[in-house]
């Protein structure tokens, strides 16, 4: 270990891979993804250039591993999520809305600046997630209180699902359109209160 090396560490538990991931998730949540370098990252991380290479094979694997602890630190601070069957159902889906919405608005506009990087991304996508997908989630907790009777019993679980999600996404997509500049649209409380009213009853006379 460098004598550098070490003094960033000092005191610490981290190794110098993990402190290079948090000093680069910490800029990704800080300034966005956007032209995020090398050479930024490695001088918030006070180390030389060189030796992110000691310990990922290139750029794009560094960016991708702090993409993913950026997720999992967004889903840490979301809390939990409502069982099936537990409270109303009402009360249940917007809680579960809610939660969409909050984690696109803390993740999409990180991805948003890795758009044309798509290397990142594909390795991004092969790294084993700490938690199943939230969609897959929902779409199991629809099924489950289906399941229980608490939906009608031929409810389209899977269509509910995509247009929750697509509400979700909606909400930032001026992000990622026009970049972390544009304001991430949180909807009111009456707005996801008639988000759950539609799923729940549709739209039929």
């Amino acid at each position: 270990m460098s004598p550098r090396k070490a003094a960033v560490l000092r005191g610490g538990e981290q190794s110098l891979r993990e402190h290079l991931i948090a000093t680069a998730e910490r800029l990704m949540a800080e300034r966005g993804a956007s032209g995020l370098t090398v050479r930024v990252i490695a001088r918030e991380a006070r180390v030389a250039d060189g030796v992110l290479y000691n310990h990922f094979a290139d750029k794009e694997e560094l960016l991708a591993c702090a993409l993913r602890a950026r997720v999992n630190a967004v889903e840490r601070g979301l809390g939990d999520l409502p069982e099936p069957g537990a409270g109303t159902i009402e009360a249940g889906l917007r809680a579960w809305i809610a939660y969409g919405m909050a984690m696109h608005a803390g993740i999409l506009p990180v991805i948003a600046g890795l758009i044309g990087q798509p290397e990142v991304l594909a390795r991004f996508a092969e790294q084993p997630a700490s938690a199943a997908d939230w969609r897959d989630r929902l779409l199991a907790y629809l099924t489950a209180e289906r399941d229980l009777g608490r939906l009608a019993p031929d409810a389209r679980v899977e269509a509910a699902a995509r247009m929750i999600v697509g509400v979700c996404h909606e909400s930032v997509m001026s992000t990622m359109v026009f970049g972390p500049a544009a304001p991430v649209r949180r909807p009111t409380d009456d707005e996801l209160d008639d988000l759950v009213a539609a799923v729940l009853h549709g739209l039929g006379a």
